[in-house]
């Protein structure tokens, strides 16, 4: 099964296997992108188009598997945690969540798609278990499976981009000193409109908010420097094909503003909870590579900032050109927790 991550600026393919002990290999690995105004908001507002992006992306990247595991934004899915008897059969849990789900959904049941799964024992009740519901507008979801339908694809998962990133990032967190237990992880997922902070805490959500900033503000100032389009300006930002005044008159000014954004959505977090610190600040998403960010952000701020490469540690397949992976890795997050969903019972 492979990954196929659609976000407003691009669409991202991942396809990983594994070796008899285990080990993840990526086997490929490719990206194609939008132009603006193709998706907005997590709304596909140019459906042939993104539709050919999609074919275009698993013609690019050789792949002959059929199956995938797609997302949805956020935004777009409602979901809960509720407490169930444990114990139930699954025709009675399943009449159980659309009862208690018309509590907590403000459309019909008819025009949503709803699913739920176990999360465990209850904690805080004996005798019940955590059930997690998910749910969204039907027409969302077809969307989705209908883009993957008109590239010959077969939809197999629909995840939430959120969740599909955090599963990604478990794996690296385990890679962490004392496998990161009770390390408070601030993961900054830096997207062309968007970045959103999640504070994690042995796999667990703490915290998470967006904020309106992103990698299309520094291709705005490009295209207005310089007198670019936006798709120009986009192009030229992803190979460094720029101007030498760039770095000085841009870049840095950029960089310092991105950091400081990121020192303040911090400071919201810390004034908003009962946590001052965090032991480790990660940033993914295309504009986390940006030179210069890492460093600014760990000078302003105070903590370990750390550029997020979710293939840390796999094996790379023969297809797989390893310089193009490492630049481009950090914005392959979604995509490759989307890829991993293959290996999950």
């Amino acid at each position: 099964m492979i990954g196929l991550d659609i976000s407003s600026s691009s669409v991202k393919l991942v396809e990983l296997s594994q070796t008899a002990s285990g080990e993840y290999v990526v086997d490929r690995f490719a990206s194609e992108p939008f132009e603006k105004g193709w998706i907005v908001e997590g709304q596909i507002e140019k459906f042939d188009e993104v539709a050919e992006a999609v074919r275009t992306v698993v013609q690019k990247s050789g792949t002959k598997t059929k199956h995938v595991a797609m997302a949805m934004p956020q935004s777009a899915v409602i979901t809960k945690k509720i407490m169930l008897p444990a114990g139930l059969r699954d025709e009675e849990m399943e009449m159980q969540v659309e009862a208690e789900a018309n509590q907590y959904i403000p459309f019909s049941l008819d025009e949503v798609s709803l699913d739920f799964c176990v999360v465990g024992p209850s904690l805080t009740s004996v005798g019940d278990v955590e059930v997690m519901i998910a749910a969204s507008r039907k027409d969302r979801v077809q969307d989705r499976q209908g883009l993957a339908e008109a590239a010959g694809l077969k939809p197999a998962v629909l995840d939430i981009e959120s969740y599909a990133s955090r599963l990604a990032v478990e794996r690296l967190v385990n890679a962490l000193p004392s496998e990161g237990k009770d390390a408070l992880i601030a993961l900054f997922e830096i997207g062309a409109e968007n970045t959103s902070l999640k504070v994690l805490r042995d796999n667990e959500l703490l915290y998470d908010r967006d904020q309106a900033f992103g990698g299309a503000q520094l291709t705005q100032l490009i295209s207005r420097q310089y007198g670019f389009s936006f798709e120009e300006a986009e192009s030229k930002k992803l190979s460094g094909d720029l101007p030498e005044d760039f770095q000085q008159s841009l870049l840095v000014p950029f960089v310092d503003s991105l950091s400081q954004e990121i020192g303040r959505a911090l400071q919201y977090f810390f004034t908003s909870t009962p946590h001052h610190k965090v032991h480790y600040v990660m940033l993914a998403g295309g504009t986390a590579a940006l030179p210069g960010l890492k460093d600014r952000v760990t000078e302003l701020t105070g903590f370990a900032a750390m550029v997020v490469n979710p293939f840390e540690g796999m094996k790379l397949g023969s297809a797989v050109r390893e310089s193009k992976l490492r630049r481009e890795a950090p914005s392959y997050l979604t995509a490759c927790g989307l890829a991993m969903r293959r290996f999950l019972a």
